[in-house]
């Protein structure tokens, strides 16, 4: 499935400034003399991973905790936090000059996998684990969803958005809190594309009976597919609306040590991703799918209805007939 054209790449997004959030830094990003945190006017060195890649996959339906967290510890898993929807694992691999590099990885209850600084090839390695050993309801190869972007941690640039490239404070490079707030923004959006996917199918599927019904006056499907696809939608809809969290903000964001800023980063990532109009397009396209189906639905009944009619007043008439025969004979 191609990444989905839904945003205005070229388009710039400031992200707040989390000034008064303190990173929350691992063990080897503090000094080990005398404890002292980098200050924000030191350069990154760019080979200690101020670029890589984001990429979000959504594979699945949902994924198995308790198989998720079988796997990660068999595998070279540096550490593992369980958040609400989330699992995090911060990964270490040897490279081939000796230097450990270091990927976050964000597992979400609901089939997607965000990955953060790891080579196309290790993602694609690492995803094909996780689908085979943890993941239920796989998804069809045509409705998985990839959508990749880069991040850039600078000193200098204000931190936003622009061209799928995150550009975020360098003080944060470490902190996987900053991290899982861009990733819930993504995972959602990645979920959603399923979506819209599958009502782009039923569009595909339905969009020529209204014209074939405005110039034969006839429904070419019988009631029962007519229900089916009333059927379809409603799981659609029900699925967005009722039965998943990717319209809801996460509940990361309600816990009482969680900064506003991070929300607010969050909001910042998703009005990139134009999260709220794809939503609102969706469900308008549900509604229009839900009254075409309506309106065939009421046609097939009536082209039901008008057929009994007809053959109650043959029966009638054949009735009327039998008994003037009769009288007849008599």
């Amino acid at each position: 499935q191609p990444p989905p054209q839904y945003r205005v790449k070229d388009r710039f997004v400031s992200l707040p400034d989390e000034s008064s959030y303190q990173p929350r830094l691992s063990d080897e990003y503090i000094r080990q003399d005398d404890g002292d945190v980098p200050s924000i006017f030191q350069d990154f060195d760019a080979a200690q991973g101020s670029r890589g890649r984001i990429t979000s996959y959504c594979v699945a339906e949902t994924i198995d905790r308790k198989l998720l967290m079988e796997l990660l510890k068999r595998d070279s898993v540096h550490s593992i936090e369980i958040f609400p929807e989330v699992v995090y694992a911060r990964c270490e691999r040897p490279s081939n000059d000796g230097v450990k590099t270091r990927s976050d990885v964000f597992f979400f209850d609901y089939g997607t996998v965000v990955i953060w600084g790891q080579t196309l090839q290790e993602e694609r390695r690492f995803v094909e684990k996780v689908k085979a050993a943890c993941c239920v309801d796989l998804l069809d190869a045509a409705e998985i969803e990839i959508d990749e972007f880069l991040f850039v941690w600078s000193a200098n640039e204000k931190p936003h958005i622009q061209n799928d490239t995150f550009t975020i404070n360098y003080q944060y490079a470490n902190d996987h809190l900053v991290k899982l707030s861009v990733s819930h923004a993504l995972a959602q959006s990645t979920k959603l594309s399923v979506y819209e996917y599958r009502v782009v199918a039923i569009v595909d599927e339905t969009k020529d009976l209204p014209e074939v019904l405005a110039s034969t006056g006839k429904v070419v499907l019988t009631r029962k597919a007519v229900a089916q696809l009333m059927g379809q939608v409603f799981l659609q809809k029900s699925a967005v609306n009722l039965l998943s969290s990717v319209l809801d903000t996460p509940d990361f964001f309600w816990e009482s040590d969680v900064p506003d800023s991070l929300q607010h980063l969050y909001e910042g990532c998703c009005s990139y991703l134009e999260y709220e109009n794809r939503v609102e397009v969706l469900n308008l396209r549900f509604g229009v799918l839900q009254e075409m189906l309506d309106m065939l639905r009421d046609h097939l009944h009536a082209d039901h209805s008008s057929r009994l009619e007809w053959i109650v007043i043959i029966l009638i008439v054949v009735e009327i007939a039998i008994g003037v025969l009769q009288l007849l004979e008599v």
